[in-house]
C-alpha cells in the first residue's frame, strides 16, 4: 500500500492502521516496507510524534 503525501491524510491512515491492525508502529513499517524515520519525520513536521503506549501518533 502506498501511504498518502498529505500529513493530516497520512495522520488519519495510518493511526487507523495501527488501531486496528498492527500492535507497533515497527510492525506497520515492516509489513507496508515504509521508512520508519521518514514516517516519523513527516508527522512531526504536523505537530504529532508516536506515543508506543497507546500504540498512536498524538
Amino acid at each position: 500500500m502506498m501511504l498518502p503525501n498529505d500529513p493530516m491524510i497520512l495522520l488519519s491512515v495510518v493511526n487507523t492502521k495501527l488501531r486496528d491492525e498492527y500492535d507497533s508502529l515497527g510492525a506497520l513499517c515492516e509489513d507496508l516496507d515504509a521508512d520508519r524515520e521518514e514516517l516519523e519525520k513527516k508527522l512531526a513536521a504536523a505537530g504529532v510524534c508516536y506515543d508506543e503506549n497507546v500504540n498512536q501518533f498524538r
